[in-house]
């Protein structure tokens, strides 16, 4: 099971060598090495990696924030490593271990939290429109001067979030129930 690192700094006057130590003592047989904002997409060197992940393999990484600078990211490129059969590991973020069962489980709840986040914003940018609809006649955006229509929107659009927020206090909580689970499942 040879295990692959991942190092990234965003711009040239950074330095990698701190990032390529760890991951070599951890165990890396080889360290795939870029200085180019986590914010683009197009990353050679973690393509490369990603292709040379064959099944039982592991690509590590010291932290999240090296690897993907958002949620949908982070869910695509591990996407991608599973589909080659490969586990993924973080050094300091260690509840993200997809070679272990409460690893899995985890991003597991965090891919259920991102969808429900997408969700979220669907729903709450389609009934706002459909507020502003109905109160203004208007589709979306601007004001008509600013009368009580404008406040009425705004009423109907809390009364229909209500039910959203308390649901994602919910899902806050079984969240929070799961990291206190995974902790204790650590601890010796």
């Amino acid at each position: 099971m040879p295990m692959y690192g991942y190092a990234r700094v965003s711009t040239r006057d950074q330095d990698l060598s701190s990032q390529e130590a760890e991951l070599k003592s951890a165990g890396c047989a080889k360290v795939f090495k870029e200085k180019v904002s986590g914010a683009k997409s197009d990353r050679a060197e973690l393509a490369k990696a990603i292709r040379k992940l064959d099944a039982g393999d592991v690509l590590v990484v010291t932290r999240l924030d090296r690897l993907a600078r958002s949620t949908r990211d982070l869910l695509n490129v591990l996407a991608e490593v599973a589909k080659r059969g490969a586990g993924f590991k973080s050094l300091k973020d260690t509840w993200c271990d997809t070679t272990t069962m409460h690893g899995r489980l985890m991003l597991t709840v965090l891919a259920g939290l991102a969808e429900f986040e997408r969700e979220l914003i669907r729903a709450r940018t389609g009934e706002g429109g459909g507020c502003a609809l109905s109160w203004r006649g208007e589709r979306s955006g601007g004001t008509s001067g600013g009368g009580t229509s404008d406040i009425g929107a705004s009423f109907m659009l809390a009364k229909h979030m209500t039910r959203r927020v308390f649901l994602l206090v919910y899902v806050t909580a079984l969240v929070s129930l799961l990291l206190v689970i995974y902790a204790h499942a650590q601890s010796p």
